[in-house]
């Protein structure tokens, strides 16, 4: 039985011998050409070759395009949650599917011209005959995450103890146990949060990317290495936990800045792709968790050189769903619809994702509460502001009062409303044609009152979980 991480096997019919690859329509390539190629491929049939990564199309993407293209190693500069991960894996798609290498080899060996000893023995010894295997591209993608205890063993190589005591001499090549980056060969190896390296570790890396090969201790070993390496770091003058070495920057082909999603329509297309929702979450309110994350960034309470990452926004939407869905389950509401309402529930939850400037110690809450309170008024601006809310109005100014919140369900808050005039005007507004369930009826009508609230129209009144919307008096 397969799973999900099970080792992708090659199509029988690829070549198992040096002598029928030799044969075959197969010719050897290096990695950048071969990402150069297939980029190429994908750029003339019009095929987005970084999938899934939203926002990036007329900034980011040129760049790294023209980067790989030109064969340059890449390191991805930006804040948290920016992508930069992401990023980095879609380059997998930029590899041939298969590729050969001999069999059996830890640096995985090209055939047709084998770099370690090992494999250079055998292809004396065998000639055509040497066996190869296959490895998928997802294979030969490899990252490691920058810690400070990190070592160049880890990354390089060491010797292998096991060796030296199975009677192999200090000394032998062979008694070399290779670390990550020649475990990669012949692939791409992503090194995340660069700075964090220690500068002496970071100073391994200069013969890979320079001379693209190497060294292992004091062993008269050199292995030329054919990769793409890539690279992640935040900006150096927020990650005070170390910088990259300026010899090492020099080596990197090019350095590409990322950044949060420019346009408010991308930033909601990236929630929509990336939470992870247990329930209905209208579109005016990704919209909203939208704003308020963008204003968040902006607002200067907030250290900006921390940035404020993608994953704010996605667990707060994650959030919303869930107190949907909470409230169905309590209720027994069959048709669990996040409300504008449940915002403020959420909004304390989120203070870990985000960094204040030392000045506003002890007033985060305050802040968050503020923004979003902001980001639905923009929402309610945008999507309400030309629609004619005068019949609701009147119907508070008549007396009437209308209770909500956490656990109030979507038939309880229309069936104290009763028919209303306008309600599918404001539903249209706000969902275009997602449909007229009493549930997302209730979630737009909750957002309009909140809005006039807002917008100082009607009175509202909060106890506890229990809010009260009434006449402006």
């Amino acid at each position: 039985m397969t799973t999900q991480h099970s080792r992708p096997q090659p199509p029988p019919t690829l070549p198992k011998t040096l002598g029928v690859l030799r044969a075959s329509s197969y010719r050897p390539r290096t990695v950048k050409h071969e990402i150069r190629g297939n980029l190429i491929a994908a750029l003339q049939a019009g095929v987005d070759p970084f999938p899934g990564i939203v926002g990036i199309e007329n900034t980011v993407r040129p760049q790294l395009e023209r980067s790989l293209l030109a064969g340059h190693d890449v390191v991805l500069l930006g804040e948290r949650g920016q992508g930069k991960t992401r990023l980095l894996r879609t380059l997998i798609g930029l590899l041939d599917e298969w590729s050969p290498i001999v069999a059996g080899c830890e640096i995985n060996d090209d055939p047709f011209d084998p770099v370690c000893l090992r494999c250079q023995r055998f292809l004396a010894a065998q000639g055509e005959a040497l066996q190869i295997e296959w490895h998928h591209r997802s294979e030969r993608y490899g990252e490691k995450l920058a810690t400070p205890d990190t070592s160049v063993g880890d990354l390089i190589g060491d010797v292998d103890p096991v060796k030296v005591a199975e009677g192999r001499r200090l000394g032998d090549p062979e008694t070399v146990h290779y670390g990550l980056v020649p475990r990669y060969n012949r692939g791409i190896f992503a090194v995340n949060e660069l700075p964090d390296l220690s500068e002496r570790i970071q100073v391994a890396l200069l013969n890979v990317l320079e001379e693209r090969d190497i060294q292992v201790r004091g062993y008269a070993l050199r292995l030329p290495m054919d990769m793409l390496l890539v690279a992640s770091a935040n900006p150096e003058d927020y990650t005070n936990r170390g910088r990259i070495i300026t010899p090492l920057k020099d080596r990197f082909g090019a350095e590409v800045r990322t950044h949060y999603p420019l346009d408010l329509a991308d930033e909601i297309a990236l929630l929509r792709q990336e939470a992870h929702v247990t329930a209905v979450v209208p579109h005016h309110l990704l919209e909203t968790v939208a704003r308020f994350t963008r204003l968040v960034r902006e607002s200067p309470a907030v250290d900006n050189r921390s940035g404020v990452s993608a994953r704010f926004a996605v667990a707060c939407t994650e959030s919303l769903a869930a107190a949907a869905l909470r409230r169905g389950a309590i209720t027994g509401d069959p048709e669990p619809v996040a409300r504008v309402g449940d915002l403020g529930g959420v909004v304390p939850t989120l203070h870990g994702k985000v960094e204040f400037e030392v000045s506003e110690e002890g007033r985060e809450e305050e802040v968050l509460v503020h923004l979003s309170r902001r980001a639905v008024a923009e929402t309610f601006r945008s999507r309400l502001g030309g629609v004619d809310l005068t019949p609701l109005i009147e119907w508070f100014d008549s007396g009437n009062a209308l209770e909500t919140g956490d656990l109030v369900t979507a038939d309880a808050i229309l069936t104290a409303v009763g028919p209303l005039e306008g309600l599918g005007r404001i539903m249209t507004a706000l969902e275009g044609e997602a449909g007229e369930t009493p549930g997302l009826a209730a979630a737009c009508l909750e957002m309009a009152l909140e809005g006039l609230w807002l917008t100082r129209r009607i009175d509202k009144d909060a106890t506890g979980a229990t809010v009260t919307y009434g006449g402006s008096g």
